[in-house]
């Protein structure tokens, strides 16, 4: 086998419901041989949780969420850091960081990557932080101050919500970043005259956990008010998903279309979507799932008719990658409606195999719903057209093995 070093895995929350593309790869490279140990920075908030989790072995280490909660362990790791000859040096990149960014969140990364320096679980040889704000923090601190090495996986947020001086800074300290879209991986890529240490990896499905679908949709096109068109969304109801926008354009479908609208997942947002479902006179079609497990999402693609998902750029500038359930309703054979933001495009393209809007257009998107529920021939081609898209270039073993060969390039090196 090839040469496989111990990896400590930096993630701001695990295990979470709607980072189901961060465990798919953590198993993943598990069954490649990997030896992981998962490092925390947050608890577990989410009441519920994904099968996979369970299937992945690594041991998890939580670090202090908040300083002030785990008084005792901040202070030896202190202790033992000044100490160290790399104290300085780590002192030094904190206080030129702070200075650009007043922060309690920039000294608690400090004091976590302190006591994950201190406590050195199962004495990891390989820092690789997924996202590259908080967690490569994190990552880059405890590097400086152990001499170990790091790598970066940057998703979408994270890249977009980042200011330009610290990613450049990270992405010269990183022995290499990969990142999961073309739009990012350019954005990055014009950041750094280090462009051959940017690497595009989709994250792709395990098609092995979404197989075909081989039950029939019925033809419902909005006519039959006993039988009404299924429409899902699965997303965190958070400013970015759009949700607002798809009431909107929901709203203004004819009066003489009959739909119904099924939305699972959490966040903040739900306080004022309700309220808002109430006002647009639609609340009586709506039905507010909650976060629900990865098994009970797959058979309501399964039973849907339609996907909608109307992404945006938030005002922080924070957006979506590539939505993984667009991956997930792709490969049931489902027909998406989405927006042509960040990587969405490279998935969907218009008229072939899903229907694609401009953001923040509600009248644009009622104008592709209302084809969508008229028409169940066109949405069952260009739901094939998706799926035959996503079973042919975004299988998530082609990432794995991408990783792999990134991780043993360095591993490898004399």
């Amino acid at each position: 086998m090839s040469v496989r070093l111990k990896t400590l895995v930096i993630l701001k929350g695990y295990p979470r419901l709607s980072e189901t593309f961060i465990a798919q790869e953590l198993l993943g490279l598990e069954r490649a041989g990997f030896d992981l140990t998962l490092i925390s920075m947050r608890k577990p908030t989410d009441k519920k949780r994904h099968p996979i989790h369970d299937e992945i072995k690594a041991r998890v280490v939580y670090l202090p969420e908040y300083l002030h909660e785990e008084p005792v362990r901040v202070f030896r790791a202190l202790m033992a850091a000044r100490k160290k000859p790399n104290f300085k040096p780590l002192l030094q990149r904190f206080w030129k960081d702070l200075r650009r960014d007043i922060s309690r969140n920039r000294i608690r990364r400090l004091g976590q990557a302190l006591v994950l320096a201190h406590e050195w679980p199962d004495a990891g040889e390989w820092l690789h932080a997924h996202f590259i704000h908080t967690p490569a923090s994190v990552a880059r601190y405890a590097s400086i101050m152990t001499d170990v090495p790091w790598t970066c996986s940057a998703h979408a947020k994270d890249i977009w919500t980042s200011p330009d001086w610290e990613l450049i800074e990270k992405l010269g300290a990183a022995r290499w970043s990969v990142t999961c879209t073309r739009a990012g991986f350019e954005h990055m890529r014009e950041l750094t005259n280090r462009k051959e240490q940017v690497h595009l990896s989709y994250h792709g499905l395990d098609l092995d956990r979404f197989g075909y679908f081989t039950g029939v949709r019925p033809s419902r096109d909005g006519s039959d008010s006993s039988d009404p068109v299924q429409i899902l969304s699965v997303g965190r109801a958070v400013p970015k998903k759009g949700y607002d926008i798809l009431l909107q354009a929901l709203a203004l479908l004819p009066a003489r279309l009959h739909w119904k609208f099924v939305h699972i997942g959490g966040g903040d947002e739900l306080a004022r979507l309700r309220p808002l479902a109430e006002k647009l006179g639609i609340a009586n079609r709506i039905t507010w799932k909650g976060a629900l497990a990865q098994e009970d999402v797959l058979g309501h693609y399964r039973s849907a008719d339609i996907f909608a998902l109307a992404c945006r750029v938030a005002t922080d500038g924070d957006r979506d990658g590539l939505p993984n359930v667009l991956f997930e309703a792709s490969s049931q054979n489902l027909v998406c409606i989405s927006t042509n933001i960040s990587g969405i495009p490279e998935l969907l393209t218009g008229g072939e195999n899903g229907f694609v809007v401009p953001p923040e257009d509600p009248r644009l998107l009622a104008v592709a719903l209302e084809r969508a529920i008229r028409e169940p021939d066109l949405r069952y081609s260009l739901g094939k057209a998706a799926e035959k898209r996503v079973r042919e270039h975004f299988d998530h073993n082609a990432s794995i093995r991408q990783l792999t060969r990134l991780f043993e390039s360095e591993w490898q090196k004399p």
